[in-house]
């Protein structure tokens, strides 16, 4: 069946064109026929020089009207599209453009001199620039060519985006998403989230991700709805949009600190239906504190680069802290034993997921692709979690974050969750670091206020847990180090701190 998942968008917006679609406060908008136009015209710079179905375009510029158009553009075009991280250095751009061989780059033109040299040596055919404030050589083409207002047939399964995953088990792997399974994905989301109109988005998220660019985006499109679209995540202009916003998708970080702004409260979130969140675990102290605080229950959902969101908490209806929801339309998700068997009600095991949201695969990786499905064709997550008997899922942590303490198994997670209750403490994370005897020394690193100390932690978990559960030592640090998406980084915890713990 030909599908192109721009066709759905457009006839999604036919009848809006000269409607609002990203406005950015006092730096410009677009209506949603500026961009039909903008995008065809962007589409056809690339075409014309040479760039054809199937290629991958590979991308690294800074969030921006014209950057969303670009991602468009190659939609309608049939090319793939592979965001990259605008923190990403040079090295680690040279590595996905070796690995992804694109036929296209697209950067800013400030990053000519770091950049230009990396695209040569990947022998990159298609180099043009692009600025956030609507400069650079794309910008300039596309405002003298003739747009191409037709859209690329192209089938379900064909490639539409290719993501790289973190690679903190290994080499970055590229996700190649399809058309099919975008699509799927974006229409469950607009119809479980109850997308209605007249609703506004707060859009504050980057665009390299699949949280700010699909499950952000794509909604908001179905509904030709207005996007409030900030550059960034900044508090102040975050509390000045709110009001005019229906909807707002964040990170963990984002809520804790704007509660950590005295002035903010519920008269900022008088318009607002729904708060989602997402890209990382959302602890029960701060989900409570936020409703508290606001009157707001925050729906938590959970997704991951290779399916989209797979779970959500319902908009209507109850919303359980420290759990994910359900399972969305036509996904089928379970969770499993090391045998890939169900396990039963409130059992911990891995989540494992089946539908047309699923990803196609790793780029050039056949072995890494079969290894990550099971035998009756559900995809592997690596995270591990517990399910209700009503099919509400509630998150542990990840496989490669377990901690193998003197032979038992050790979930972060539930640790985590009881030192986040502790009086002064902000925010914990939990790891296991070498250690002679047991192998991994259960570690806490603690965001605690002055005066709390390990005794205080300790009797938090006397009684609730297992004595091989609770940390050996702690450290009491600043704050913990996240991506940009504010996942806790603790790879990095690890590395830098395995060599000089002494349990």
């Amino acid at each position: 069946m030909s599908y192109n998942i721009y066709e759905l968008f457009a006839t999604k917006f036919a009848d809006a064109h000269d409607r609002p679609f990203l406005v950015i406060p006092d730096g410009g908008s677009v209506t949603y026929g500026d961009m039909d136009r903008r995008s065809a015209a962007m589409a056809a710079v690339l075409t014309d020089r040479g760039v054809k179905p199937g290629d991958r375009v590979a991308v690294q510029v800074d969030k921006s009207i014209d950057a969303v158009a670009l991602y468009l553009a190659c939609l309608r075009a049939g090319f793939i599209y592979l965001p990259m991280n605008t923190a990403y250095t040079a090295d680690e751009v040279g590595f996905f453009l070796g690995d992804a061989t694109p036929s296209a780059f697209i950067f800013p033109p400030d990053m000519s001199p770091k950049l230009m040299p990396i695209a040569e040596i990947a022998d990159v055919a298609v180099t043009l620039t692009l600025a956030n404030d609507g400069t650079g050589t794309l910008a300039e083409l596309a405002g003298q060519v003739e747009a191409i207002s037709t859209v690329i047939t192209r089938e379900e399964n064909d490639p539409a985006a290719m993501l790289y995953t973190s690679g903190t088990t290994g080499r970055p792997k590229g996700a190649v998403l399809t058309h099919g399974g975008i699509a799927e994905n974006a229409k469950a989301l607009h119809s479980i989230w109850r997308f209605r109109e007249g609703d506004v988005l707060l859009h504050c998220l980057p665009i390299f991700h699949v949280h700010g660019l699909f499950i952000a985006l794509h909604p908001a499109i179905l509904n030709a709805s207005e996007v409030i679209f900030l550059p960034r995540f900044n508090v102040d202009d975050v509390r000045a949009n709110l009001r005019r916003a229906t909807v707002m998708m964040g990170v963990p970080t984002y809520y804790t600190r704007l509660m950590e702004n005295a002035g903010f409260g519920p008269h900022d979130c008088q318009t607002i239906r729904m708060f989602t969140s997402g890209s990382a675990p959302m602890t029960e102290a701060v989900f409570n504190r936020f409703t508290e605080r606001t009157g707001h229950t925050i729906c938590e959902r959970y997704g991951m680069t290779e399916c989209g969101i797979i779970a959500s908490n319902p908009p209507e209806g109850e919303r359980v802290a420290g759990t994910v929801g359900f399972a969305l339309p036509n996904m089928e998700m379970r969770v499993a034993d090391q045998a890939d068997k169900p396990t039963q009600a409130g059992e911990v095991g891995q989540v494992q997921v089946k539908g047309l949201h699923l990803f196609s695969g790793y780029w050039q990786l056949p072995d890494k692709t079969d290894e990550s499905f099971t035998i009756d064709g559900f995809f592997r997550t690596g995270d591990i979690a517990s399910m209700s008997d009503d099919g509400r899922l509630t998150l542990v942590g990840r496989s490669s974050d377990m901690v193998i303490s003197g032979g038992y198994n050790v979930y972060p997670k539930e640790i985590e969750q009881i030192l986040d209750d502790v009086p002064g403490v902000n925010e914990t994370a939990v790891v296991g670091l070498p250690h002679d005897d047991l192998g991994e020394a259960v570690t806490g690193f603690v965001v605690a206020e002055e005066g709390t100390d390990k005794d205080l932690l300790a009797k938090a978990l006397d009684g609730r847990l297992a004595k091989f559960k609770h940390p050996k030592g702690y450290f009491f640090v600043d704050q913990l180090p996240r991506n940009t998406m504010g996942k806790v980084q603790k790879a990095k915890l690890r590395a830098d701190y395995s060599t000089t713990y002494t349990a």
